[in-house]
């Protein structure tokens, strides 16, 4: 078993288990949403991305049919987004809303930085370390506020 397959049989159980472990049997309905959500905003940019050789994913699960990662845009990513909303600290402060978002996107950003140098599981070209945090943050942000209008009516009405 080479390093890639191995890294990707750990973040696979990696986030089956926090998946479990930290999106409460209540909360779920909103996790479908906010994966679903997250799908859509991985689908086009993501596939962009690849398109305009910003970056390369020189080892992919289906490479002659999409050349971005299938397993970290539509599986990794969305689940992550969904973790990042269901426990995000809607009632605390300021400053600990910012130091959330600050640690996603930070250990996400450090971790791609990792791949992008020791593994062959993707390759900046025209991309940088920020942009990654840029779009993570986007991203989270996106859906925090997609959950915030899709279940607005919803709680409104109970």
């Amino acid at each position: 078993m080479n390093i890639v397959t191995l890294l990707y049989l750990l973040e696979i159980v990696f986030i089956v288990y926090s998946l479990f472990k930290f999106i409460p049997k209540e909360q779920r309905r909103e996790a479908i949403a906010i994966y679903t959500y997250t799908l859509t905003i991985t689908w086009f940019f993501g596939l962009m991305v690849a398109e305009f050789n910003l970056i390369e994913y020189p080892i992919r699960q289906f490479p002659r049919a999409i050349k971005t990662s299938f397993l970290f845009e539509y599986f990794l990513y969305p689940s992550i987004c969904a973790l990042f909303v269901v426990n995000y600290p809607e009632m605390k402060s300021n400053t600990r809303k910012f130091l959330y978002y600050f640690a996603f996107c930070s250990i996400l950003t450090f971790i791609e930085i990792l791949e992008e140098k020791y593994t062959l599981v993707l390759k900046y070209i025209f991309w940088d370390w920020y942009v990654t945090w840029i779009t993570f943050y986007i991203t989270f942000y996106s859906c925090y506020k997609y959950k915030k209008w899709f279940f607005k009516k919803y709680k409104l009405n109970n």
